[in-house]
């Protein structure tokens, strides 16, 4: 069963959709025990990142949300919500769930490209993940974005890209598993992606 946290996130029908085409099970909620109860959890997002840490805490989803991330249950954030999973974030200078060191950053104006980054690029893969069992190098995904993660631990850094410059997009630590682009948009590569998370076990 995959758990989908459900807080008004852009993208979640999306996210649900493609598990459901994959032939997972699904079960989208709102609800704290039953996302404490997840044998694996999905934090989807598009949107603003101080207006989903207020609706996470109104929801009262933080907690439960850590305890989750820290007992070894695979977790997926996708776009805001690998974000929300760092420190805090230049857009409305908001703390977020602080599960990762590093900070969320704005593309900086003077790139001469257009703020957001919507479309399709490239990942510069740095190291392995079983995120990409099956999937070839540099494959191209599908980005929706005006701010990045700045990592502070470059051992958890799986993927770059180039926009002007190179924001980590797609970030391993542990159990917990983070993409700044859509699996969900991204093609035959993003379904094998979803694909091999849905199939991840809990570490011990």
């Amino acid at each position: 069963m995959i758990t989908i946290v459900d807080y008004d996130a852009g993208n979640l029908r999306s996210v649900e959709k493609a598990f459901l085409y994959l032939g997972f099970q699904v079960c989208v909620t709102s609800a704290p025990e039953k996302i404490l109860s997840a044998e694996k959890l999905v934090l989807p997002g598009v949107g603003s990142f101080k207006d989903a840490m207020d609706s996470l805490n109104r929801l009262k989803l933080t907690d439960p949300i850590r305890t989750v991330a820290q007992n070894g249950v695979p977790f997926l954030g996708i776009c805001l919500g690998m974000q929300l999973m760092y420190e805090s974030s230049e857009e409305g200078n908001a703390k977020g769930l602080g599960l990762l060191a590093g900070n969320i950053r704005r593309f900086p104006d003077d790139m001469g490209l257009k703020i957001p980054q919507i479309g399709w690029n490239s990942l510069e893969i740095l190291r392995p993940s079983p995120l990409l069992a099956g999937i070839d190098d540099n494959p191209f995904v599908y980005f929706v974005h005006s701010y990045y993660v700045d990592a502070k631990e470059a051992e958890t850094v799986v993927a770059t890209t180039h926009y002007g410059i190179h924001p980590h997009v797609f970030v391993q630590k542990g159990n917990i598993f983070l993409t700044q682009f859509h699996p969900e948009k991204s093609g035959e590569t993003g379904l094998c992606m979803l694909k091999n998370f849905a199939q991840m076990h809990r570490e011990e």
